[in-house]
């Protein structure tokens, strides 16, 4: 069976790993060969870390290795592929510009998946003439430690493709939870809120950026504090993410001011090295 990932970014590439790992023949896509070779050279490192560390057998880098392929052209990745992933920028006209595309390409009973945090599966869908093998799958980061898949049921998402793609997220030993499709779906609405609250009371100056995000770890329990959380999976996908759900939701999604104005900065996170904290 082949799973193909269309975008070598930070998810893109995890979801490549973890499919690879899990035994599937899996073709990494990127127009950008450069982005590409990054997504490969992150992989490879990730591998030997993994294996010298004893959480993964020699003969599964091995394995692993023979069966990931990284392939610019689209055409070339997805046109035999039983599943194909997409996991480009969170927006929409280039969500349905891939998965167009992909509906050209693919085989008549190829599933399509976007990894996406907010938008609208049946909205991508209704784009193709497949809107029954249409679904999300939402991935958390990092791909490989994190156990959650989203799998969000676009209107017209038929039960072989959910049970289809449950199936899929077990095998790479994730906990599938099917959502109704609804804009934020259930961890992304939660989070946005938490997030968006975090940073304006940052902008007040309630506490500290490392005051914040200690209190909601130790006083609340979450393994990560909201601003770390945010600058780890990039302040302007965060923004978009507001963007879209202040759109479809209203008022209480609106942006924080001060997360609008780092973006501006290219304060963009740990991508950049600087977000609410500063990296090396």
């Amino acid at each position: 069976m082949q799973i193909s990932v269309v975008g070598s970014g930070v998810m893109g590439r995890g979801i490549a790993y973890s499919c690879a790992l899990s035994g599937y023949k899996v073709y990494l896509n990127d127009l950008n060969e450069e982005v590409l070779k990054k997504a490969k050279d992150e992989i490879d490192a990730l591998l030997t870390f993994s294996c010298e560390k004893g959480f993964i057998a020699k003969e599964t880098v091995d394995h692993v290795k023979e069966n990931l392929f990284y392939e610019v052209d689209l055409e070339s990745a997805a046109k035999d592929a039983d599943l194909v992933i997409e996991a480009v920028l969170e927006k929409m006209d280039l969500k349905i510009d891939v998965f167009q595309q992909l509906d050209r390409i693919c085989k008549p009973e190829t599933i399509l998946a976007t990894n996406t945090s907010t938008m609208s599966p049946t909205e991508i869908g209704a784009q193709t003439s497949r809107p029954d093998k249409v679904v999300a799958m939402h991935f958390f980061n990092p791909v490989h430690k994190m156990k959650l898949v989203e799998v969000i049921r676009g209107l017209e998402t038929s039960d072989e493709t959910v049970a289809f793609v449950k199936g899929i997220s077990e095998k790479m030993k994730k906990q599938a939870v099917e959502v109704n499709e609804f804009p934020g779906f259930v961890t992304s609405r939660m989070n946005c809120l938490i997030g968006n609250e975090a940073m304006n009371m940052l902008m007040e100056g309630v506490a500290s950026a490392e005051d914040i995000d200690t209190a909601m770890k130790l006083g609340l329990n979450h393994p990560m504090g909201p601003l770390e959380l945010a600058d780890l999976v990039g302040l302007d996908t965060r923004l978009r993410n507001m963007e879209y759900l202040y759109q479809t939701l209203g008022e209480k999604y609106r942006p924080c001011p001060l997360l609008v104005k780092y973006v501006k900065a290219g304060r963009l996170g740990k991508k950049s090295g600087n977000g609410f904290y500063k990296y090396t």
